[in-house]
């Protein structure tokens, strides 16, 4: 089992990606994007953050995908303005031919990225917010164990409980990139506080939860997030770089 120790280590230099490797970076998105990471992108993603209504939001669009190519460039040695993605029916973003497996996501002006040779993956990022009904949506949601499980912690521990149970579940479907086509009341996770990521069941196919293992990240007092990587066995290293790293 992999765990997370909290740490994000700022790198003297790119490190490299080693077969077993998985690499998570964490960089916040609240900054003015310069002109040379929009010069980065393809033509579609400039088209892309120019439908955003509100400039936050083109900004954290426009740094985010910027350093996502930066990112992928340093692990292939190619210009990043040079990368070409491919997107799958769900609109899950790929390196035709060889590359990292690779996903994303970001919440709040924060990002977090997650890299490896030869293994699916998905992360997901929460910022653990007061104002949604957690209750409602985990019965809509969520698995009848998971529900059942979120029912019988203390009051005060189900709201973490939740995030940690939703970005789970979010880093699993990521992972398979096969978007809401996975139906998320379809597997379950374990969600208690202080107990170990784990995929707990598959319904529809028994066998796929001994394929995955979980891991939850720590990205910071008020965030929940989980890293879901095909396979066992491997080691976690997480970064902190800054916008455009």
């Amino acid at each position: 089992m992999t765990t997370h120790d909290g740490v994000w280590r700022i790198p003297t230099a790119h490190p490299a990606l080693a077969a077993g490797e998985v690499h998570v970076w964490r960089v916040a998105l609240d900054w003015p994007a310069p002109a040379s990471l929009v010069q980065l992108l393809a033509a579609d993603e400039r088209q892309r953050a120019e439908r955003f209504h509100f400039e936050r939001d083109r900004t954290h669009f426009v740094v985010g995908r910027a350093t996502l190519r930066i990112l992928l460039g340093r692990y292939l040695g190619r210009p990043p303005e040079q990368l070409q993605f491919s997107y799958n029916a769900y609109g899950k973003p790929a390196l035709p031919g060889a590359g990292p497996a690779f996903n994303l996501a970001h919440a709040h002006g924060l990002a977090l990225y997650a890299f490896s040779w030869g293994r699916a993956l998905g992360v997901d990022l929460e910022y653990i917010r007061g104002d949604i009904e957690a209750e409602q949506i985990a019965e809509r949601f969520f698995s009848p164990a998971e529900r059942a499980a979120l029912a019988q912690l203390p009051v005060a521990e189900r709201r973490q409980a939740f995030f940690s149970c939703w970005t789970r579940k979010e880093a699993y479907i990521k992972a398979h990139g096969l978007g809401l086509a996975l139906p998320l009341d379809q597997f379950d996770v374990s969600l208690a506080p202080g107990a170990p990521a784990r995929l707990l069941a598959t319904h529809t196919d028994p066998a796929d939860a001994a394929r995955w293992s979980l891991c939850a990240l720590a990205p910071g007092p008020g965030w929940a997030a989980a890293l879901a990587v095909a396979g066992h066995a491997w080691q976690l290293r997480c970064w902190q770089g800054p916008p455009g790293s």
